[in-house]
């Protein structure tokens, strides 16, 4: 039997191993999801939310274990891990219940009905920089929906998702949620089996390869697929919060984040100051591993991606960009806080997503520059405007499916992205929706 090892980022030292789910086998994985999702769809809302708010009780007492897990297998440290892991348990309670009222049949009048039934059976593909929070945000309202689930968890991290499955079907009827192990072998192996519903996380790549071998079948899609997220710095903004969350934002997760702030741009009348305490910031961040104290950024997830970010900050620097702090090459595992000035749209930095501990900082001097750069990506997740009262007016014209006004993008509502980073959504009422077939009755 083949394996699938895990290793840890910091020293490649393998952490344990999982059976690798094969091609050939896919076929055999979905043909127990459809035979289960019959019996599971038939149970009413209330029954399979008891049914999954228990599941999810029984986390509780792999908590431990599962944070350990996200820290050693992506090198989050152990705080962020904590939270991820913490945060999934704890609110899923609620969510649970958002989702039963979404999904609730909806009277319209007039004998007319809305229903939200089962779409049959949803491949879950959930990356590895949030590989708890981001795989449960797809699984919860596809299993509250009625649907069989077939997790495919990146490669990277399938320890935690494999101790996640395996700790819920301790509940969960038999075969009504599964994990599968592989490369993209394996995930395309999946896309393309007799499933009704992909819901993916991942790259841009990975998007539309999904999309196009899902037409066939016309299967249904939700997918995130990446960002580029702008920042826009007008000369009425409060400096030091927009210093503060351009560098926090930049930093999380060592900027392994869909939502990171991966482009800044400055009003030039304020560009020095905003630039000299962006380094004054930027330089108390501590880089360790996940179990060293007051560590802000751990490692780059493996040396494909460590390679990537190092070949944008090379391309910067030839270019022309200045190195405010750091330097254009790190060894791996670890990359330094790196703050760098003068980007420009040739730049690799400006045009494609870093994912890595980078402040990338651009001046203008006219707000229309600024905003057409801003919207100038094929990109369009997330991007913020810090300001005073003329904010709110740059926020509207900024080409994004959430935009936050001196503060993150996202809040309460759904996690959208415009143009070619999303293909439907998640979260709120309207999104747990997508993982249901809407069905009118009029009696």
């Amino acid at each position: 039997m083949s394996m699938l090892v895990s290793y840890d980022p910091i020293n490649r030292i393998a952490l344990g191993e999982v059976p690798i789910t094969t091609a050939e086998k896919i076929p055999a994985v979905v043909k127990q999801a459809k035979n289960v999702q019959k019996a599971w769809a038939a149970l009413s809302l209330n029954e399979r939310q008891q049914k999954v708010t228990l599941a999810y009780e029984h986390l509780v007492k792999v908590q431990e274990a599962l944070t350990l897990l996200i820290s050693k297998e992506m090198g989050k440290d152990y705080r962020r891990a904590s939270y991820e892991v913490g945060g999934t348990i704890q609110n899923s309670d609620y969510f649970c219940q958002e989702i039963a009222h979404a999904l609730a049949p909806e009277p319209k009048g007039h004998g007319v009905e809305l229903q939200y039934r089962p779409l049959g059976v949803v491949a879950v593909i959930s990356p590895w920089n949030y590989p708890l929070a981001m795989a449960n945000n797809l699984l919860l309202p596809a299993l509250m929906a009625g649907n069989s689930v077939v997790l495919k968890p990146s490669e990277e991290t399938p320890l935690v998702a494999d101790l996640f499955v395996k700790t819920l079907n301790e509940v969960l009827p038999a075969g009504v949620l599964q994990v599968v192990h592989g490369d993209a072998v394996t995930g395309k192996s999946l896309v393309n089996a007799d499933i009704n519903m992909v819901a993916f996380t991942g790259s841009l790549a990975a998007g539309k390869h999904i999309m196009a071998s899902a037409a066939s079948s016309l299967k249904r899609l939700v997918m995130e697929l990446g960002g580029n997220d702008p920042m826009i710095v007008m000369a009425s903004a409060d400096i030091d919060e927009a210093v503060q969350f351009a560098v926090a934002s930049s930093f999380e997760n060592a900027g392994q984040m869909c939502t990171s702030t991966e482009r800044v741009y400055v009003d030039a009348r304020v560009a020095d100051e905003f630039e000299q305490k962006v380094v004054a910031l930027a330089s108390r961040y501590r880089v360790g591993t996940w179990d060293q104290n007051n560590v802000n950024i751990g490692p780059i997830v493996n040396q494909k991606q460590h390679l990537s970010v190092i070949n944008q900050l090379k391309d910067a620097e030839a270019k022309g960009a200045r190195f405010l702090l750091g330097t254009a090459d790190y060894e791996p595992p670890f990359i330094q806080p790196t703050v760098v000035a003068d980007i420009t749209p040739d730049m690799c930095l400006e045009r494609d997503e870093t994912f890595g501990p980078i402040v990338a900082i651009s001046r203008y001097k006219h707000i229309s520059e600024a905003i057409e750069r801003a919207n100038a990506s094929q990109y369009g997740l997330g991007a913020t405007v810090f300001g005073g009262a003329g904010a709110p007016a740059v926020a509207e014209q900024m080409e994004a499916g959430m935009v936050g006004v001196n503060q993150g993008a996202g809040g309460e509502g759904p996690w959208v992205g415009a143009k070619q980073s999303g293909f439907g959504f998640h979260g709120t009422a309207a999104g747990h929706r997508q993982f249901s077939q809407v069905r009118v009755i009029s009696k």
